[in-house]
């Protein structure tokens, strides 16, 4: 067992530092001289909007990266981590928000994938790995079987192997990057707890959640980052929710803010009533009413687990609600295939290129061409130039940047990718276009390209839905924004009523509060 170093009250040297640390990839710098210290037996709280440096920061304290510029130091000595592995040696453990585990193994395997204490004379100990693994999960008050398969398990269980998995390593310092997305309120208290204990332990834990009632109440210290700087660290006893909000934020670089449009007329696409339960994999939704128009660009924002896709899903068909009706241009749909919803007119892009997206075997054209291959066929056959009249008219469109429409698709970067998703959605003529996270993984001005695409096709008479987690991205695009917070709709109105300040509050509501009569828009 790695030697744990007791918190006595203050005056100890810390755990571990970054200092001045720089990390650039190419031409583009994540983090600009970072100061961060973990000090023993406190719970270190790291906030910031996406694309901060969070997640940077934490990678090159966990061995993943190595700073370009400054210096990690443990117990005050500088060391150079070599991965994952050295960083785990010397008592550093993480628990990432994307689940790192090995779906095919069984839970104990991977609680002790590194071989941790799970030895005996030389040789692995089945028997010794199950005692061990059951031990560390009633730790969490968990009765998982250590002889489940990974991929049998929910996704909120898989999150408790991943925090099992950091705790059987008996780090010296554990960082949790968003370790409650995808838990119970009753697993999240269970957590809590366990943070308290490791504390009395002297472990010197980083937390970071976009969660903010959780984090003046498990927090010792708060730490906000912007643009890949530190802008502002405070005891989490002298700061409250209003100061974290406006520290985020800044005053710099605010996007361009969206004209809110009024709409009238009928709903094209409604949700009513809504509810799904969640499962192993998504979260719930809970009792969700939404009207879309025409020419209206509606904006989902919400955190990790709010149910923004759920939504999507519902509404495109590939989710089956528990309760509550679909309507599209007056009609119920509830019980049609994505199919029959497709062929009418409601179409939907994946957050998820790679896996939910792109055919990665096909050029660029063929991707595009696949959602309306049967206007392009002539007596049963695909006519080559009528698909390629249809691919390169949309190319233009979209403006995607590919030598040819035969270029591969994986010769794209991400927004051209996404530009081709588009334009696959857009091939049929849909009435309603359902984006989930455009922009997700994107750079700057692909994204710009993207905002200009949406605000084009609204303009054009299309109605369009999309999700974000970006809060500043939602108020530069949308003409009516809602907010969802744990599967509930807390907010429904025009962007012009909206601020970041009142949308971030919104997403950390636990049930309905801002939703009133609005406008039709």
């Amino acid at each position: 067992m790695k030697p744990l170093m007791r918190a006595q009250g203050g005056g100890e040297r810390p755990l571990m530092r970054a200092q001045g640390v720089v990390k650039r990839y190419g031409g583009v710098t994540a983090l600009h001289g970072v100061d961060f210290v973990v000090e023993p037996g406190q719970v270190h709280v790291l906030i910031g909007e996406n694309g901060a440096g969070k997640s940077t920061l934490m990678k090159i304290l966990a061995g993943i990266e190595t700073p370009t510029e400054g210096e990690v130091l443990i117990d005050e000595q500088p060391v150079r981590l070599a991965g994952v592995r050295d960083a785990a040696a010397r008592g550093i453990g993480m628990v990432h928000q994307e689940l790192n585990l090995c779906p095919n193994l069984t839970v104990a395997e991977n609680i002790f994938l590194l071989g941790t204490g799970s030895e005996w004379l030389g040789r692995l100990d089945r028997a010794r790995e199950r005692d061990m693994a059951r031990a560390v999960l009633a730790r969490l008050r968990q009765d998982i079987d250590p002889d489940r398969r990974v991929d049998s398990l929910s996704i909120g269980e898989q999150q408790i192997v991943e925090i099992a998995k950091a705790l059987a390593e008996e780090c010296r310092v554990l960082i949790l990057d968003e370790p409650t997305s995808a838990l119970s309120e009753a697993e999240v208290e269970v957590l809590f707890e366990v943070i308290a204990d490791l504390k009395r332990q002297g472990v010197g834990l980083v937390y970071i959640s976009h969660r903010l009632e959780e984090l003046l109440r498990v927090g010792d210290r708060i730490t906000v980052m912007r643009d890949g700087q530190v802008v502002a660290a405070a005891p989490a006893a002298d700061v409250s929710v209003a100061w974290i909000i406006g520290q985020m934020l800044g005053e710099e670089g605010q996007l361009e803010r969206a004209k809110s449009l009024l709409i009238d007329g009928p709903a094209v696409l409604s949700l009513e009533g809504i509810r799904s339960p969640r499962d192993r994999v998504s979260a719930a939704l809970h009792g969700i009413d939404l009207d879309v128009r025409a020419g209206c660009i509606l904006g989902i924002y919400g955190l990790l687990g709010a149910g923004r896709t759920e939504l999507l899903e519902v509404a495109i068909g590939a989710r089956k609600a528990a309760e509550g009706r679909v309507t599209f241009q007056g009609a119920d749909i509830s019980r049609l295939s994505v199919a029959d919803r497709i062929e009418r007119g409601l179409l939907f892009v994946s957050e998820d290129r790679k896996q939910q997206g792109i055919f990665a075997n096909l050029d660029v054209g063929r991707n595009i061409s696949l959602s309306d291959l049967a206007s392009c066929a002539r007596h049963g056959v695909v006519s080559d130039p009528a698909e390629a009249r249809a691919v390169d008219g949309m190319i233009a469109r979209l403006g995607v940047k590919a030598a040819s429409r035969l270029s591969a698709i994986t010769a794209l970067s991400g927004g051209n990718q996404q530009k081709a998703l588009i334009g696959r959605a857009l091939l049929p003529g849909p009435k309603v276009l359902l984006l989930d996270e455009p922009t997700r993984g994107i750079d700057v001005g692909a994204r710009a390209e993207i905002f200009s695409t949406i605000r084009e096709l609204a303009a054009s008479g299309l109605a369009v839905v999309f999700t974000s987690s970006d809060v500043l991205e939602v108020l530069a695009i949308a003409d009516r924004v809602v907010v969802l917070s744990k599967g509930h709709l807390t907010l429904d109105q025009p962007v012009g009523q909206c601020s970041e300040e009142i949308l971030i509050a919104a997403a950390n509501q636990a049930a309905p509060a801002l939703v009133a009569p609005q406008p039709a828009i």
